[in-house]
C-alpha cells in the first residue's frame, strides 16, 4: 500500500505560522521565508504541498501570500492551495499561476454552481472539496 503525504504551510502575512484551534489570536509563527520551508519538506521527501492563505480565509488582503505562493511554486512542486477562494475568477486566477490543484471549502456548500462551472472549465481533478466539522460534545 502506498499514501501521499501532503505536509501544509499555512500562511498568514506572507509568514509561515500555525493557528491554535483555527482562532487567529492563538498563532504561532514558523518562519518568515516560506519558501524555505517548503524546502525543507521536498528535500524530506514531500511530493505535494498543501498551501493555506489563511489571509483570504478570513477576508483579509493577501498579497504577501500570493507573493509567498509564486515563489513556493517557482520550486516546482505540486501545490494544492486553498483559502479564500469564492470565485470561479479566483479560482482560474490561481490555477494559471501553476498551482496544481485548488481546495475549496466554503464555497462548495454555499455556491455550488460556481463548484459545478469549475469542474466543466478546468477538471474535477484540478478541484479538492473539504469539508470541516465542528462537534460540540
Amino acid at each position: 500500500m502506498s499514501f501521499t503525504i501532503y505536509p501544509a504551510i499555512d500562511l498568514r502575512n506572507g509568514k509561515v505560522v500555525r493557528l491554535k484551534e483555527g482562532d487567529p489570536n492563538r498563532m504561532t509563527s514558523y518562519s518568515d521565508v516560506p519558501t524555505e520551508i517548503a524546502k525543507q519538506w521536498l528535500g524530506a521527501g514531500a511530493t505535494w504541498l498543501h498551501v493555506v492563505n489563511l489571509d483570504g480565509a478570513f477576508g483579509e488582503s493577501d498579497s504577501k501570500n500570493q507573493t509567498a505562493l509564486v515563489s513556493i511554486l517557482k520550486l516546482n512542486a505540486c501545490v494544492q492551495f486553498g483559502g479564500g477562494l469564492r470565485s470561479l475568477n479566483a479560482i482560474e486566477q490561481t490555477l494559471k499561476l501553476g498551482v496544481s490543484r485548488v481546495v475549496l471549502g466554503t464555497i462548495a456548500i454555499e455556491e455550488p454552481k460556481i463548484v459545478e462551472d469549475a469542474i466543466k472549465n478546468f477538471g474535477a481533478e484540478k478541484l479538492l472539496l473539504v469539508l470541516m466539522l465542528v462537534v460540540d460534545l
